[in-house]
């Protein structure tokens, strides 16, 4: 197939779990495929995309400049994007000069398919064109927004999260009804898009994990210690962070003093800064280049979400590493994993503490969780079985009549 893969925020590094589903799929499907990646994101220092050539077919990036997150010139973007019908998260990436590039590459271009990566980027796809579009969902967007909403306490940031459910779930429905075919993360997301989308035209991929990269370690647990991994400028994790120092983490130390948490993330905001001040058992490390031997070394892994969509990334790479995962429902929703087999679920901040100070008093349990857990990853969702998974997906909207062009 020839492949012309339309992305924004960019790929690499692949640093978050919607780069490194991307990234991993991508780069199985480069083996066997001819794919021109495209991409538009905020200009940046050290800017490494140019490498992907030594992956792809074809890379087009474009430089954005953007404003800056949570900056006054941000502010007064999305001021100006009030009047659109558009949700902001789509208005700022998608500028006419992104528009026209794309339209010009596929009057110099002919493709098999269009793969629209995320639901950002179909605010810039020529939804006129006649080559077949799949818009690949990592998330229902739209309950994200819902879910910010709900939870918010300022009322500044709760009329915001209120407008921006509403124009994303507009533009959800829009925009997969104009795709030839829908990919959702998990049978959560598909079951959602299926009240207002034919299910004949959704697909369900499974998130994978590197079962190689992530691998058992002969590492020492630390006694009594938790790790929680993630891109920590990312609302949901900030939030289920918050929710467990607030609401958990008490209840764990009147039985367990000692316990200490490491959150493992890039971009800790302010406010988590001054909780880690505050509360000395919480260590954030900021972004570090190689997650694994903090998830090693921790006894448990932590999944305290109250906001979220799609799948967890972080836990499967944790399950691969054999290591017990709590979890939140919702932090685990859409992932193939049952309680008390591979994973605990927990709901309540009674429940989640329970579960955790188990867990931490019998390393047996924890073991056992943790076999079980590497076991299911490694059977069924390492990343080239998904990205086969993938092809298949794309292939079904190609015109019979058009062979397949490979490498």
């Amino acid at each position: 197939m020839k492949i012309l893969w339309v992305k924004a925020g960019g790929l690499v590094p692949p640093d978050t779990g919607g780069k490194i589903r991307s990234y991993n799929i991508l780069r199985e499907l480069a083996r066997q495929h001819s794919v021109t990646f495209f991409s538009f994101y905020a200009m940046h220092d050290g800017d490494v995309h140019p490498e992907l050539k030594n992956i792809f077919e074809r890379v087009v990036c474009l430089p954005l400049k953007l404003p800056k997150p949570k900056s006054l010139a941000e502010m007064c973007d999305y001021g100006l994007g009030l009047l659109s019908a558009q949700p902001y998260n789509i208005t700022k990436y998608c500028l006419p000069e992104v528009r026209r590039r794309l339209r010009a590459l596929l009057q110099q271009e002919t493709f098999d398919v269009i793969l629209c990566d995320f639901l950002v980027a179909a605010g810039v796809i020529p939804w006129d064109w006649p080559t077949p579009k799949i818009i690949f969902t990592h998330n229902v967007e739209a309950a994200i927004w819902r879910r910010h909403y709900e939870v918010a306490r300022n009322p500044i940031w709760k009329a915001i999260s209120w407008q921006e459910w509403r124009k994303m779930e507009a533009a959800e429905r829009r925009y997969l009804r104009l795709a030839d075919r829908a990919l959702a993360v998990s049978e959560t997301d598909r079951d959602v898009f299926a009240s207002f989308l034919d299910p004949e035209k959704l697909t369900v991929i499974p998130t994978g994990v590197d079962v190689d990269y992530f691998h058992p370690m002969p590492t020492e647990e630390i006694a009594h210690s938790l790790v929680f991994t993630g891109s920590m400028d990312w609302l949901p994790n900030e939030d289920g962070i918050l929710y467990f120092v607030e609401a958990i983490l008490p209840l764990i130390k009147g039985q367990c003093p000692e316990i200490s948490l490491e959150v493992v993330g890039r971009n800790p905001s302010r406010k988590l800064q001054a909780l880690a001040e505050r509360e000395k058992s919480v260590r954030l490390t900021g972004w570090v280049e190689d997650i694994r031997p903090f998830v090693a070394r921790g006894s448990v892994c932590i999944v305290p979400l109250r906001i979220g969509g799609g799948t967890r990334l972080k836990i499967f790479e944790a399950m691969a590493m054999s290591k017990a995962v709590v979890s939140t429902s919702l932090g685990a929703e859409g992932l193939p994993v049952q309680h008390g087999e591979n994973i605990l679920l927990a709901d309540t901040p009674d429940n989640f503490a329970g579960s955790l100070i188990s867990l931490l008093r019998d390393p047996n349990q924890r073991k056992r969780l943790g076999t079980s857990a590497r076991a299911l990853v490694q059977e069924k969702y390492s990343w080239p079985k998904v990205a086969e998974n993938f092809a298949e997906a794309l292939q079904s909207v190609i015109p019979r009549a058009a062979p397949a062009l490979q490498k």
